[in-house]
């Protein structure tokens, strides 16, 4: 079983959909030919581009990687921890 989340114009994932893997894509075209949009590959357990997206989640295009929007709430700072892919409290 294959995972597919659809990002929007600004890498906010809006949709987590399953494929079919006994299509040789893995039901990428039957995505695009029939939901449209912008369609990336994800794992449930990880193991491909970071966390298993949800909706509200952030696709980095330059880490190929999805990953969690920091909360914004006075007076905290965030980091983004490279080695879990995630916003961490400094």
């Amino acid at each position: 079983m294959s995972h597919w989340a659809e990002i929007d114009e600004n890498n906010i994932v809006t949709r987590v959909t399953v494929g079919d893997n006994n299509l040789p894509d893995e039901g990428y075209q039957w995505l695009i030919d029939n939901l449209g949009g912008t369609w990336i590959k994800a794992s449930y357990n990880g193991n491909v581009r970071g966390i298993f997206p949800g909706v509200g989640c952030i696709y980095d295009k330059e880490k190929d990687i999805f990953t969690y929007a920091p909360v914004a709430v006075e007076g905290v700072t965030w980091w983004f921890d490279p080695y879990t892919n995630r916003w961490e409290k400094v």
